[in-house]
Parts: C-alpha cells; sequence; structure tokens
C-alpha cells in the first residue's frame, strides 16, 4: 500500500469525506469552545487548580468510558444511524447546559457533569466517524484521510480556543455554551444527507457482549494493536500536563487573562495543524518505532521550556512545538492501527485506541492537577516532561512494528462446511480439530509456525487452542479449538485475511498430508433444530481456495 504520490489534501476530492470532514471542523470549534468556557468559568468560580484540571478530565473521560461499547455498537449497526442518535444527544445536553447556565445554576460539579455528558455525544459518534472513513477514501490515500481527521481537530483549536476565550471575555461563558449546541448541527446535517453503500454481510450481527469480547480478544491476541494501544495511553498522561494546566499558565505564571489562555490554547492549535498536515511525508522518512522517539525526544524538551518559561513568546514557541510533536505521535499511532486491523473489528479497535488517548489524557490532567496543586504548575510541566522522556524506554522494550504490506480485508473462503447434523446459529459449542504429518527433523519449525497460528484462530474468535503429538505416532499432530456456537464458528471463517492465509501456507508446507487438510468439526451436547444451509458468497469479497477449518 503506496501513499508516496498522495498529497495530504487529496482525500478531500471525495465528496462524502470532504463534507463530513468540513462539517466535523465546525463541531469541533464547538466542543472545543465549550472547553474553553468551561475552564474558564471554573477558574471563576473556584480557586483549586485540581478543579480547574478536573475540567480537561471531564472533557476527556467521555472518550475513556464509552468508547469499547460505541465501537462495539459501531461495528454492530448502520454507524451513520448511530452518528445521527449521538449528535442528537450532544446537541440535546448542550442546550440543557446553556439554559441552566442563563437561569444561575452554574456550580463546579454541575459543569463538570454536563461537560461529561456532552463528550459521551461526542464520544459515542467518534469511532463510528473513524471505521467509516475507508468507506469514502481509496486504500492508498487513507493515512492522509487519518491525518486530515487530526487535522479538523486542530484545525479548530489553533482558532477555537482564541474565539473562545474572545467570546468568554465579551459576553460570558454562557454563550460559549450557545456556540457550542449550533456548531454540532451542520455535522448533524451531513450525516442525515449522506447515504452508504455497504454491501450487507451475509451473517447475522453479533450480540452486543459477544461483539465486545470479540474485540478485547483480538487486540489482546494483536501485537501491532497492543503495543500502539500502550504507547498512546503513556505518551497521552505525559503530554495532558500543556493542556490542562493551560488556564493556571495563563492566570499565574505569565499574568494573563482570558485571551491569554485562548493565545496558548490557539498557538498549540495551529502547531498541531501543521504537525497533522506532514503525517503522510513523516511517515515515508523513516518507520514508525524510530519517529516516535525523536518525537518524545522534541516533546519533552519543549514541555521542559513551557515549565521553565516566564516569557510569552518563549512559552508559545514551545507549545507549538509541543503541540506538534503530540498530534504527530498520536497520529502516527492511530494510522498504525488502521493499517494493522481488518475492518470487521476497526471502529472496536479505534474505540480501543480512543479510549487509550482519551484515558491517558483524562488520568494525566488529574495527576498533573494534583502535581500542582501541592508544589506548583512549573515543577508540574517538568515533571511531565521528564515523564514523556522515560516512554522512549517503552519503545526499546516494545516497539512499534513496521506496518504490513499484507492485504487485510476480509476474504470469502471457497470451500463449505459438510453438514449432516440440523444446527441453527446458536448450536455449539462447536469443536474443531485438525490433523498434521510432519517429519521428527522439522518439529521444531512446525511448532514455531504453529505459535503464530495459535494467535490468529484466537484472534479471529477460537477459544481453547492447543496443540498436541501423537504418543504412539510421533508423526501425527493435532491442532484443536473451540467456538461457542456454530453462528460464531461462521464468523471466524468469515474474517479470514491474506496475512491469516499467508500463516496458514506456512503451517501448510510441512504438512506431509496431500489433499484438503484433514479437519474434524464436532458438536458438543448436540441439539438438534433446523439444517443449516450455505448461503451465497458476498460477490464483493474475493473468493479463494482454501482447504482449512
Amino acid at each position: 500500500m503506496s501513499n508516496k504520490n498522495v498529497g495530504a489534501f487529496t482525500p478531500l476530492k471525495h465528496k462524502n469525506f470532504r463534507n463530513i470532514w468540513s462539517a466535523s471542523v465546525f463541531a469541533y470549534f464547538g466542543h472545543l469552545i465549550l472547553g474553553v468556557g468551561v475552564a474558564w468559568e471554573m477558574a471563576r468560580i473556584t480557586d483549586s487548580p485540581s478543579m480547574v484540571a478536573l475540567t480537561q478530565t471531564a472533557l476527556m473521560a467521555p472518550y475513556m468510558l464509552v468508547a469499547i461499547v460505541a465501537g462495539a455498537v459501531a461495528d454492530m449497526f448502520d454507524r451513520r444511524l448511530i452518528t445521527l442518535c449521538s449528535l442528537a444527544f450532544a446537541i440535546i445536553t448542550s442546550i440543557t447546559l446553556t439554559s441552566l447556565a442563563f437561569l444561575g445554576y452554574t456550580t463546579p460539579w454541575m459543569l463538570l457533569l454536563f461537560t461529561v455528558m456532552i463528550g459521551c455525544g461526542v464520544a459515542f459518534y467518534a469511532p463510528s466517524w473513524q471505521a467509516s472513513i475507508p468507506e469514502q477514501v481509496p486504500p492508498d490515500q487513507l493515512p492522509a484521510a487519518i491525518g486530515l481527521g487530526s487535522v479538523a481537530y486542530n484545525a479548530a483549536r489553533s482558532v477555537g480556543p482564541a474565539l473562545g476565550g474572545i467570546i468568554v471575555m465579551a459576553f460570558g461563558a454562557n454563550y460559549a455554551f450557545i456556540v457550542n449546541s449550533i456548531f454540532y448541527i451542520p455535522l448533524f446535517i451531513t450525516f442525515y444527507l449522506w447515504r452508504r453503500n455497504v454491501a450487507p454481510s451475509r451473517l447475522p450481527p453479533e450480540g452486543f457482549r459477544r461483539a465486545v469480547i470479540s474485540g478485547l480478544r483480538y487486540a489482546q491476541h494483536s501485537s501491532p494493536i497492543k503495543r500502539a494501544l500502550l504507547r498512546s495511553f503513556s505518551v497521552c498522561i505525559c503530554i495532558a500536563s500543556a493542556n490542562a494546566l493551560a488556564p493556571l499558565i495563563a492566570r499565574d505564571v505569565l499574568g494573563g487573562g482570558a485571551d491569554m489562555y485562548g493565545l496558548l490554547l490557539g498557538v498549540s492549535g495551529v502547531g498541531a495543524v501543521t504537525a497533522g498536515l506532514a503525517v503522510s511525508h513523516i511517515r515515508a522518512l523513516t518507520h514508525t518505532e524510530r519517529t516516535l522517539k525523536i518525537l518524545a525526544l522534541i516533546g519533552s524538551g519543549s514541555l521542559l521550556v513551557v515549565g521553565l518559561s516566564q516569557f510569552l513568546v518563549l512559552t508559545c514557541l514551545a507549545l507549538f512545538v509541543a503541540s506538534g510533536a503530540s498530534i504527530l505521535v498520536v497520529s502516527l499511532l492511530n494510522i498504525s492501527v488502521q493499517l494493522s486491523t481488518p475492518r470487521w473489528v476497526i471502529a472496536r479497535a479505534l474505540s480501543m485506541f480512543q479510549t487509550c488517548t482519551a484515558g491517558g489524557i483524562a488520568i494525566g490532567s488529574w495527576v498533573w492537577g494534583l502535581v500542582a496543586s501541592d508544589y506548583s504548575v512549573q515543577q508540574a510541566m517538568m515533571l511531565s516532561a521528564l515523564a514523556l522522556l522515560l516512554t522512549i524506554l517503552i519503545g526499546w522494550l516494545l516497539p512499534v512494528p513496521k506496518d504490513a504490506d499484507e492485504d487485510i480485508e476480509q476474504i470469502e473462503l471457497s470451500n463449505e462446511p459438510n453438514v449432516a447434523l440440523d444446527l441453527t446459529m446458536r448450536s455449539g459449542p462447536i469443536v474443531l480439530e485438525i490433523d498434521y504429518d510432519i517429519a521428527p527433523e522439522q518439529a521444531r519449525q512446525f511448532y514455531n509456525a504453529m505459535l503464530h497460528m495459535q494467535k490468529v484462530r484466537l484472534r479471529n474468535g477460537a477459544y481453547d487452542w492447543s496443540l498436541a503429538r501423537d504418543i504412539e505416532n510421533p508423526d501425527l499432530w493435532t491442532e484443536r479449538f473451540h467456538c461457542p456456537t456454530w453462528g460464531d464458528y461462521l464468523r471466524m471463517r468469515s474474517r479470514y485475511t491474506q496475512i491469516d492465509l499467508a500463516t496458514h501456507g506456512e503451517v501448510k508446507i510441512f504438512n506431509r498430508f496431500t489433499g484438503p487438510t484433514h479437519v474434524r468439526r464436532k458438536l458438543e451436547r448436540p441439539i438438534g433444530s433446523v439444517r443449516w444451509q450455505a448461503e451465497s458468497p458476498d460477490t464483493k469479497q474475493e473468493t479463494l481456495d482454501y482447504t482449512g477449518p
């Protein structure tokens, strides 16, 4: 998958992506203006640094709390409908906050509560929007489109906070809440007008509980996803200090007001936009892990300068660099997750990435707020710089893998299982046993190859995987696993990708059995029902000759 000739703005040539992306800028404007209004109102009505920092936690905590649920729902149902419902909830709760504020019911905990509620609406729509990007642009433009997704947020962040500061200073925080309510509406209208063109699945959707478990198990057995999640969580804890303590930096360190607070966030946003537009080009320079280490060094130095500086220009320059480095780290890890995850689980993978990113920022904001309360804002910034530097150790121990070149789209298997029992989608458990005839001198190589096969089986839905060697005939090996139901088994078969088949091919070269793979499918605790019949394959999926289970 090459993207060397894809410009930063190339995905905007596609109408659906362009319309949704443009409307999302307004929504981000509204959410950031809300954040400015809440943060400054909190600083006005309380002197507690920890309460001020908690406004950043309240903005990000919803992404941590609802993202897993949102990702599972997005993979189960129509992403367009989910987005519409989520945005409608955000609009309604925002209007409610505005009404209560004008009635004079503003209190610290009321502000935090409604900030969380509005954030839940926005957070619930985010996985559906990100997971639908591949439906709107070609595969070679996906990294650039993901980069533009970050640019949309940071384009708003470059001006939104400054605009929010002006609104708060000129009219009061209540009017910032009004603007927030209005700016969600264009995105709602755009999604309402969008008509998805997606082939329906041949299988019914998973149940909610099963969908959540399937997503978590896929991530558990996918090294690229696990390492990207760990890295994003740890980095975001460290970089949260800049935005969380920005009101206190403006007020206590630099001696400014709401306008200076907006300026600091605006400068950070400009840095993030500049970096976001360069994501595709930076990815082409070297592999992701090396870039992440360099960015951690740059970001750490910039946060240290913010902690030491008492001059507005120097602080702005440091925040510009720190914000650019931060958005590059998050964007590169986001791209790594998208390029290593098949479509059937992409929304759940992105929701986990969103949870780790937002969770890191939420926890980091709380931690650095406590440090600022107990010590000082400057010391909190310097400690966060040191913590970011330490994340390089994670890169040495658990580096983010290079992007795979293989196709990760689902494929259609040509061999249908022969069924003589009466089965329903809920019949089960289904036990599978696959025999292999392996030369003794190749036993060690075969065993190592089967460890890769184990990951394929488990992340696609298998349970209790095992590999056994016959005591009487050491050449005979048996792979065994089970699926909870017949429906789960069929879903597991539908999840194979080219990468998975390549792993199967690596195992097959050791097998001396000729012809089809020796597979036994068994029903435990058999209960008869309607006979299962294979449906015709989806014509939009590739059909490959595959003789495995």
